[in-house]
C-alpha cells in the first residue's frame, strides 16, 4: 500500500498525504488535484477504491490490431498526442499473435472505467467476426469511434479513407501507363474496406464478380507474396494492393518469379506508411490522411464524452496518390 501511495504521488506530482485524502474521499483537495491523482492511479494500473469507481477516468482506450504495420504506430502518435492535449490519458492496446484479444482488451478498459474507446482495424471491419464485445460498450453508453469502415449495424461514428477514390486514383494511374491487365491484392473476403475497394474496381473496370484478377490474403508480406504470384502468373502487369506491407510482398513475388519492378510489373500500395520512400524501388502508393483522420476521431470522441450530439454518419476523407518508383509504363509501351 505504501509503495502504491509513493508511485501515485510521484506520478501525480503531489504528496502521499494528498493521495491518501483522495483515496479515502476526504475533503481539502482541489478538483484538479483529485482528477490528477485518479488519472495517475488509472495509468499505473491500480484499482480505484470501490467508492470512486462510479466516476469515469479521464482515460481513453486506443485499440489497434498490430504495431508491425507502420500505419498503426503513425495513427497512435496522432491520436495519443491529440488526447493528451485535451487532458485525456491514452491507454494503448495492441493485439499480438497469441496475446490479449480485442474482447479481453474491452473488458480491461471497462474495468478501468474509461471515458471512451477508439478502435482502428479491429474485428468491426470483418463482417463474419464476432461483435458481441462492441455491444457491451453500447450497453454501457460508452463513447466509441471507429477508424476505417466497419459493419453497418454497430452504429458507431466512423472516420474512413474513401476506398472508392483510392482505387480510382490507383487504377487511373496504371491505365495511363498503358496497363490493361490490372489486378488487386486485397484482405479477407469479409474485410469491409477490401469489399469497398473491389466494388469500386468492378464499377470502373467493368469486372464480373468472379474476376480472376483478384486475390485475397492476410495483411502480411508473405500472404501477399503468395497472392500476387498467382496474379503475375495469369499475366497481370499492374497490381493494386490493400496496404503498403502487401505491396512489399507483391514486389518480392515479382522478383522471385524473375520479373523486374517496375519494368515488368508495376505495384501500387495503400497507406503511405513510414519508410516507403526508402524501399527498393520507392513505393507508389495511395496516402491515407492519417493526421486529419486521427484528429477527427478524437474530436468525435471528445464531443460524445462532453455530451454533444454526434452523428453516426461515416466521415469520408479523400486519399492522395503519391507516385514514386514502383510504377512505370507497361511492357511494350
Amino acid at each position: 500500500m505504501t509503495r502504491r501511495l509513493t508511485e501515485v504521488a510521484r506520478k501525480a506530482g503531489v504528496s502521499e498525504a494528498t493521495v491518501s485524502r483522495v483515496l479515502n474521499g476526504r475533503g481539502g483537495v482541489s478538483e484538479s488535484t483529485r482528477v490528477a491523482v485518479l488519472t495517475a492511479l488509472d495509468v499505473l494500473g491500480y484499482e480505484r477504491p470501490s467508492k470512486l469507481r462510479g466516476e469515469r477516468a479521464r482515460l481513453v482506450g486506443l485499440v489497434l490490431p498490430e504495431l508491425q504495420n507502420p500505419i498503426f504506430p503513425a495513427l497512435a502518435e496522432v491520436v495519443t498526442g491529440s488526447l493528451a492535449q485535451r487532458g485525456l490519458t491514452p491507454a494503448l492496446c495492441a493485439r499480438t499473435i497469441g496475446g490479449i484479444s480485442e474482447p479481453d482488451y474491452v473488458e480491461m478498459l471497462l474495468d478501468h472505467q474509461v471515458s471512451g474507446v477508439i478502435f482502428a482495424g479491429g474485428s468491426y471491419a470483418l463482417a463474419d467476426a464476432p461483435h458481441d464485445h462492441y455491444r457491451r460498450l453500447t450497453d454501457r453508453g460508452l463513447p466509441v469511434v471507429l477508424v476505417n469502415a466497419g459493419v453497418d449495424e454497430l452504429g458507431f461514428p466512423c472516420v474512413s479513407t474513401d476506398d472508392a477514390v483510392a482505387v480510382e486514383q490507383a487504377y487511373g494511374h496504371l491505365r495511363s501507363l498503358g496497363h490493361e491487365r490490372v489486378g488487386l491484392v486485397l484482405g479477407p473476403a469479409d474485410h469491409v474496406p477490401s469489399r469497398r475497394k473491389l466494388a469500386a474496381m468492378a464499377k470502373i473496370a467493368g469486372w464480373a464478380e468472379d474476376e480472376e484478377c483478384v486475390e485475397r490474403s492476410s495483411f502480411s508480406m508473405e500472404g501477399a507474396r503468395v497472392a500476387a504470384s498467382k496474379l503475375i502468373e495469369r499475366g497481370v502487369t499492374g497490381i493494386i494492393c490493400a496496404s503498403d506491407v502487401m505491396a512489399l510482398g507483391t514486389i518480392r513475388a515479382a522478383r522471385r518469379l524473375g520479373r523486374a519492378v517496375p519494368a515488368d510489373i508495376s505495384v501500387v500500395g495503400f497507406d503511405d506508411s513510414a519508410l516507403m520512400t526508402c524501399t527498393d524501388p520507392p513505393l507508389t502508393t495511395v496516402r491515407q490522411p492519417i493526421e486529419t483522420m486521427g484528429q477527427a476521431a478524437v474530436d468525435l470522441l471528445v464531443n460524445q464524452i462532453d455530451g454533444v450530439g454526434v452523428l453516426t454518419d461515416e466521415l469520408l476523407f479523400e486519399p492522395e496518390l503519391v507516385v514514386r518508383g514502383s510504377t512505370a509504363p507497361a511492357p511494350g509501351h
